[in-house]
């Protein structure tokens, strides 16, 4: 049987990332169950790197976005990723919200975020023409990313460093050893048997799946998974928006913002929709309620111009509250190893190599 350092199960753009670091020094072997890479929540999103803001003190959201953020604009320089820090404008209408800026104000400062602007209602035209709004937040380092060119580097750099990506490879289970696991996969038909020293399972909506199916994994350690469901309108048609414009955040999200692509595409979403199984259809009928949010901010929107463009899934591990991502090593279930990653959300696009360095770390 093939021996090897490490496997990593799934290539969303985390599990590229993890990949990517961990080649540096190991032997490793990414997989993916689907016929290409990232074709659930890392092509499905906003593809903005994020600033880190609103994320609780201490939690690995915070630490992993800030860090992560960084490390994404010089990876992008490095690999020639196309990128534009194209800044966040975060708008308050009414007394309440204005109390909600002040509130994410202080805490990007405690995460580390300290390049945030108080805007007045007179400046906001500035940032936001056609904007309505009484006072804002600027925050210069948010920028927007080619998710895809970006996972294409980070696969050049895992094969740069003689590991190896393996497409339409399902894995089926995972059999302790004294030095590891036997790791059962099945490639295109074919069931065939590799031994790893360590396994990271980094399946995103299916890491709970993945999970279950590990020998010597304790349920009790698999946190539930709910599928939010996000949808997206695009505006097809000229636009007053050159950076990108949020309102404050909602309990299950950052609520319908306004984002732009590196064309210079408009879009807005997502909204939050829990749903039982994996479904991407797009509900038309939503489009009043798109309409109805975006108007809050941008009452000159013309509604004939928005239309349904599509959809992503986010994978909560609760249905309210506040999520933190949830990277678990034989510290937390046991399983020398083995390390799990669960509810990897957004920021996950821009803690990706940060998210990579800190399980690199838990595998010395």
């Amino acid at each position: 049987m093939e021996k090897l350092n490490t496997i990593v199960v799934g290539a969303g753009v985390v599990g590229m990332a993890i990949a990517a670091k961990l080649s540096e020094n190991q032997d490793v072997l990414l997989i993916e169950q689907n016929a290409q890479f990232g074709e659930h929540s890392s092509s499905r999103n906003s593809e903005v790197i994020h600033a880190g803001l609103y994320y609780p003190t201490h939690s690995l959201k915070a630490q992993l976005c800030v860090r992560g953020k960084a490390l994404l604009y010089q990876h992008c320089d490095k690999y020639h990723v196309p990128y534009h820090k194209v800044g966040k404008i975060l708008t308050a209408k009414t007394t309440r919200e204005a109390d909600v800026l002040s509130q994410i104000k202080r805490q990007a400062q405690l995460n580390g975020v300290t390049d945030l602007k108080h805007v007045s209602g007179s400046h906001i035209q500035h940032y936001a023409p056609e904007v309505q709004a009484t006072e804002a937040l600027w925050s210069p380092s948010t920028g927007i990313i080619d998710s895809h060119q970006f996972m294409l580097s980070l696969l050049a750099q895992l094969e740069q460093n003689q590991g190896q990506y393996v497409a339409n490879t399902q894995f089926l289970s995972a059999q302790k050893t004294p030095d590891g696991y036997i790791v059962e996969l099945n490639c295109d038909g074919e069931p065939f048997q590799l031994h790893c020293q360590n396994l990271i399972n980094a399946g995103g909506l299916f890491a709970q799946k993945n999970a279950q199916m590990i020998e010597g994994m304790d349920d009790a350690f698999i946190p539930e998974l709910h599928y939010c469901r996000g949808q997206y309108f695009s505006y097809q048609g000229k636009h007053p928006f050159t950076h990108l414009v949020y309102p404050v955040p909602e309990q299950h999200g950052l609520g319908i913002h306004a984002t732009i692509d590196l064309a210079g595409q408009l879009r807005f979403g997502p909204d939050t929709h829990f749903i039982s199984s994996l479904d991407y259809q797009i509900n038309e009928h939503e489009k009043s309620k798109f309409v109805h949010a975006i108007k809050q901010y941008w009452p000159a929107l013309d509604e004939t111009k928005l239309h349904s463009a599509y959809a992503g899934i986010r994978a909560k591990t609760t249905r309210s509250g506040t999520q933190d991502f949830t990277i678990q090593t034989y510290e937390t279930h046991g399983c020398q190893g083995l390390i799990n990653l669960f509810g990897i959300e957004s920021p996950g696009l821009t803690a990706s190599l940060a998210i990579a360095e800190h399980v690199h770390s838990s595998t010395l």
